[in-house]
């Protein structure tokens, strides 16, 4: 062993065993004002929490509970849950007044589905919207097409039950969801968007793609993948997704599945 291999130990043996000091002080003194406070409650504000959130989250419940702390392991990890909330609540107290007016893309989505469906109707457009998180009435699907010149088909009637649509196309149907994972970086906290897709008959799960920030540009190219030569879903002929509408590029793109 050279000279410095021993420094080396000794130096981080001396880190380390400063670091237990000043873990077994802190144990100490949180031991104390838990005595000197006994069972009253210690209000923070929501900086406060945020900040013991975010350190608490990094260390395991087990360690939080040996450490002695004011606050409980399930206080803190509860605060962090608090905050992952917080990020996805999207609500506001300043609701849109007015009557909105038809975006550009669901105009060019309705007279799309109209001629490339000729036996579509109203109705049947507007769940196809509907379908792909646009919701609108069969009223405005009609405005539109008579504004453009499209007089609107009869609905098409269902053909079969969905049973037994099931049983005919089980050996080809596929479904597509996105899962979230919350990830503490030193921006903050992170959220990364796995796309999962399943083969139904088998069971056989990909992960199709991770990213922040799941846009057209990236759920495109991600459907191109699946759908190319060996891709998950190169023998798909019908795939099952929810109305969300980052899924937008597999349902009005190229790269439709069926």
């Amino acid at each position: 062993m050279h000279p410095w291999h021993l420094l080396v130990f000794a130096l981080a043996s001396w880190v380390n065993r400063e670091q237990q000091l000043a873990i077994e002080y802190l144990k100490t003194e949180n031991s104390i004002l838990l005595e000197k406070v006994g069972k009253k409650r210690i209000l923070l504000n929501d900086d406060e929490r945020r900040r013991l959130a975010v350190k608490g989250k990094q260390l395991d419940r087990k360690l939080l509970s040996e450490l002695g702390a004011i606050f409980t392991p399930d206080t803190i990890l509860r605060w962090h849950r608090e905050l992952i909330a917080r990020k996805w609540d999207y609500t506001s107290n300043n609701p849109r007044v007015g009557r909105p007016r038809i975006r550009t893309e669901i105009v060019e989505l309705i007279l799309r589905f109209a001629k490339e469906n000729p036996t579509w109707g109203a109705d049947r457009i507007q769940g196809a919207l509907s379908n792909v998180g646009f919701h609108i009435t069969d009223t405005t699907v009609r405005n539109v097409l008579q504004a453009n010149g499209i007089e609107p088909a009869p609905d098409r009637p269902a053909s079969m039950s969905w049973q037994t649509f099931l049983k005919a196309h089980w050996e080809a149907i596929f479904a597509v969801d996105f899962t979230t994972v919350e990830v503490w970086k030193k921006t903050g906290l992170t959220t990364f968007y796995v796309m999962v897709v399943m083969e139904l008959k088998s069971r056989k799960v990909e992960i199709a793609g991770i990213t922040t920030n799941p846009n057209k540009q990236w759920v495109t190219q991600v459907a191109r993948n699946l759908t190319g030569d060996d891709g998950f879903l190169e023998h798909a002929s019908h795939l099952i997704l929810d109305r969300d509408t980052s899924f937008l590029p597999l349902r009005v793109q190229d790269v439709l599945i069926g």
